[in-house]
């Protein structure tokens, strides 16, 4: 396994949208497995595909590591079946994006498929936390980033606290 150099925002491959993974094949699973070492290695909660320059419909997460619940996952060729109507406003950070936090409002609960690296299909519904982590992830690679959730004049204040 190695630790992946992280994109950093403005690069442009964190604006395009990921292709499908066609099969689970052994560069898939040492991508993911890089992924998931990646993450922790840089103290964060879910990676995607295009942050480390995988333009693949792939994201890892752990939303409760740092509690010491350490659940790792890998969703490949993620959606959502349902997304709740509640809505929450969260801090949210980003590993491409360093040292700059954003409120963001998203749906408190949704409910994701997605395949695993057994090539099985997982549905399951997330809340709290966990429904922030795998929308964030999930926008990734869609080519979409916490400044894309902003309004204009809060997204050009954090591009210029991030910029310095």
């Amino acid at each position: 396994m190695s630790v992946l150099p992280i994109l950093m925002w403005p690069d442009p491959r964190l604006k395009e949208i990921c292709a499908p993974i066609e099969e689970i094949s052994p560069e898939v699973e040492v991508l993911a497995a890089d992924m998931l070492e990646t993450m922790y290695a840089a103290e964060g909660r879910g990676l995607a595909g295009p942050q480390v320059g995988a333009m693949l419909r792939i994201f890892v997460m752990d939303a409760g590591w740092k509690e010491g619940k350490p659940d790792p996952l890998v969703c490949i060729n993620p959606m959502f079946q349902e997304i709740g109507e509640e809505r929450a406003t969260n801090t949210e950070g980003c590993l491409s994006i360093p040292g700059v936090t954003a409120e963001v409002s998203r749906p408190d609960q949704v409910q994701m498929v997605w395949t695993g690296l057994n090539g099985g299909r997982y549905v399951q519904s997330f809340s709290g936390f966990a429904a922030v982590c795998v929308q964030h992830e999930l926008d990734h690679l869609d080519g979409v980033v916490t400044f894309d959730h902003l309004d204009a004049d809060t997204r050009a204040a954090l591009e210029a606290e991030y910029a310095q």
